[in-house]
């Protein structure tokens, strides 16, 4: 996701300056210096890796959290600030501030991986001492990502995560599905695999440009006594949509476990 922010940020030009990675792996600091070459690249958190800078991206796994702040705090400039992003899955921001030692600049976001192609969507929470300029930066490399939305209540952002975060792999789940129901039926592996990503593409065209609800446009598609009906009966009986329901309550729970667990200090 850090690569997919940064890439789209020099791509499009999101944010004027300079652009700063600190990432410890030698290889993958040779992947960047070789794709970007916009970026220096630390393998360290230094002075020199944040001064003067307006925001610091904490693109790390949740249970590198706690590190990478630990790593980011002794040199975090105070006057004010740069503002503090985090995007990792389940970590709250009072745990974060905990182990920024008290820094209040803090805003939390959860892209998901289409924007790697910038078509992902993000959702962001920030706390008060926030104000309108640094959303505004927050929103101006999120842009880079796809759209965005911002949320009142920072809980909320497990749902995000259930939903948008993991939702990609549900739709991937789906043309799984798709495909192999066509491959099954004898259609040619290639030609299976397109039917099911233009079906997919070609719906959710329709559904953005319609102002009807799903449910409507389903019906419109569900003749009585016709294939659409039968199949749809079929997944009602098998409890497709409860499932999809139950599993994206299970994918928030998760969330919200995460940020029990990794908010734990030692």
């Amino acid at each position: 996701m850090a690569t997919a922010l940064i890439g789209g940020m020099l791509a499009r030009g999101a944010v004027a300056g300079e652009f700063r990675v600190v990432e410890p792996s030698p290889d993958a600091r040779r992947r960047l210096g070789d794709q970007y070459a916009g970026v220096r690249l630390f393998d360290e958190c230094t002075a020199e890796a944040v001064a003067g800078i307006d925001l610091v991206v904490l693109a790390v796994k949740p249970q590198q959290m706690r590190a990478a702040a630990k790593g980011l705090v002794a040199h975090l400039p105070r006057t004010p600030g740069p503002v503090v992003l985090s995007i990792a899955a389940g970590i709250r921001l009072a745990d974060l501030r905990r182990w920024l030692d008290g820094y209040a600049r803090l805003v939390r976001a959860m892209p998901n991986t289409p924007a790697l192609i910038g078509k992902g969507i993000s959702g962001a929470y920030a706390v008060r001492s926030v104000d309108e300029d640094g959303r505004s930066l927050v929103s101006s490399v999120l842009a880079a990502a796809g759209e965005q939305i911002w949320l009142d209540d920072e809980a909320t952002l497990d749902v995000v995560t259930a939903v948008s975060g993991s939702g990609p792999a549900y739709v991937f789940y789906f043309l799984e599905a798709l495909d192999a129901a066509a491959t099954e039926l004898g259609i040619a592996p290639a030609d299976a695999r397109r039917l099911a990503l233009s079906t997919f593409a070609g719906a959710i065209a329709l559904a953005q440009a319609s102002p009807a609800e799903p449910a409507t446009l389903r019906a419109q598609v569900t003749s009585k006594g016709g294939t659409t009906e039968r199949a749809i009966a079929t997944m009602e009986a098998a409890g497709v949509k409860a499932s999809i329901v139950e599993g994206v309550k299970a994918a928030a729970r998760r969330a919200e476990e995460m940020g029990d667990a990794f908010g734990v200090d030692d």
